[in-house]
């Protein structure tokens, strides 16, 4: 494990420049995943090469799948086929990637044998049972600690059955293991989930050549169903920005004094882009830019300028298409005029950390009003700078230690965070990317 190292953020001038952040985590988990499980050589342009996804392509070589980078960085992908994949000799080890883990255990539901998973301190720490137990009705068998908790052995079935299974809370993970399991089963495999979530799975396993339906429900939600079995064929996948990445320089743009940023080719698929929708209600000016569409996602340029934004109302049902985006939110809101209220943050509480927790003791520690809710946030915007001054506990997570670095650009005083090393698990280069555009973070001490 990498020696714990403290960052310290200071006011900054203004931002100005346009970068490209690195390619979004939740496509790039997928695109190795399902070209493992196809027939022929996938190449993948953009991807991710942060600790989390390196953790998957070493686990699907582990599997039996050739992944590898080239020297013009493309990743090429030679798949084994749905079923294909072969017993490890090893323990899985995935790292800090809750997505990785539990999508895996899904494709690993429906190959007849056992494998062993675990992963840092904090993924051990987080629930897989929410996972397990849809996967226990296709076949499949768990041995886990207290809770469901890594590590765990996954033995998969020979026989996949087919299920339809209602999601208990919204989770686009949950889902996508089940319809990952259902690769392997005959039949059709259905999710019903009462609240969209994020459908890169949908949209990947489309693009592999996977019979996927989707079907809009009465009351807003929406049945996803798979046909099992089927020879899915390689592809080329590039990977467009991550717009939980890009939220930061975004955020940080709109705080910054006399800030101009442009992000570059950001993935801004419709259930993920809760965060602009957010930002604009409260004032925030993002232009959205060069609007295409990158094999089957969405992508565009997002364009920040400072700007005085105002506390809003954030309603429960928007939190699925922006649940990574909330620690940068309330730090927009500290800045903003007036009380910001989150609702429908259950979610926040299983996270790398509990990040509900997280966010209200650091903005209280840099000099921030907050109420902290079982499922809910108010942060007391100030409407202007806070004080700051505060060493940060990040608690291994890496989006809380960036966005209170973001808050260290915009407060009176230093912000400190006491481990920058998870950073690297989602944006290897961040640091030198906001330095690049005008900010001042560097090591603690130096």
């Amino acid at each position: 494990m990498a020696k714990p190292r403290a960052l310290i953020s200071e006011s900054t001038r203004a931002l100005r420049g346009m970068v490209a952040v690195p390619g979004d985590k939740s496509i790039s988990h997928r695109a190795l995943m399902l070209g493992s499980l196809a027939i022929g050589e996938t190449r993948v342009r953009g991807l991710l090469e942060g600790e989390d996804v390196l953790a998957t392509a070493a686990a699907m070589r582990a599997l039996g799948a050739q992944v590898g980078r080239h020297v013009d960085g493309t990743w090429r992908v030679s798949g084994l086929g749905v079923g294909g994949l072969a017993e490890p000799k090893g323990v899985l080890d995935m790292g800090n990637s809750g997505t990785a883990a539990r999508l895996l255990i899904g494709i690993l539901a429906a190959h007849p044998f056992t494998a062993f998973l675990t992963g840092d301190a904090s993924l051990c720490a987080r629930p897989m049972e929410r996972v397990m137990e849809p996967l226990r009705q296709i076949g499949a068998s768990f041995v886990a600690r207290t809770g469901g908790r890594l590590p765990l052995a996954v033995t998969g079935t020979a026989s996949p059955i087919p299920i339809e299974y209602a999601l208990p809370v919204p989770s686009a993970q949950v889902k996508s293991a089940v319809l990952f399991a259902g690769l392997g089963a005959p039949g059709r495999t259905t999710v019903i989930e009462r609240e969209p979530t994020r459908d890169h799975s949908e949209l990947m396993l489309r693009h592999f050549g996977a019979d996927v339906a989707v079907e809009r429900l009465n009351h807003g939600g929406r049945a996803i169903s798979i046909v099992g079995q089927p020879e899915l064929a390689c592809r080329d996948v590039e990977v467009p920005g991550d717009i939980s990445s890009a939220a930061f320089p975004l955020v940080a743009a709109l705080l910054v004094p006399d800030s101009r940023v442009t992000i570059r080719n950001v993935g801004i698929n419709p259930l993920r882009a809760g965060l602009v929708e957010t930002l604009r209600d409260m004032g925030g000016v993002v232009e959205v830019v060069n609007r295409r569409d990158q094999g089957g996602e969405p992508i565009a340029d997002l364009v920040a300028s400072t700007s005085a934004l105002r506390g809003v109302d954030v309603p429960p049902e928007r939190a699925p298409s922006m649940i990574d985006e909330y620690p940068i939110v309330a730090v927009a809101a500290a800045l903003a005029r007036g009380p910001t209220r989150l609702f429908g943050l259950t979610e926040l509480r299983v996270k790398e950390s509990d990040r509900l927790a997280a966010i209200a003791r650091g903005l209280t520690s840099a000099g921030v009003r907050v109420e902290e809710g079982k499922d809910s946030l108010v942060i007391h915007g100030l409407g202007g700078a806070p004080k700051g001054g505060a060493t940060i506990r990040v608690d291994l997570d890496h989006r809380i230690a960036m966005a209170f670095l973001v808050l260290g650009m915009v407060s009176r005083a230093p912000t400190t965070i006491d481990d920058a090393t998870p950073i690297d698990t989602s944006f290897p280069g961040f640091v030198d990317l906001m330095n690049g555009l005008g900010g001042r973070l560097g090591e603690a001490g130096a």
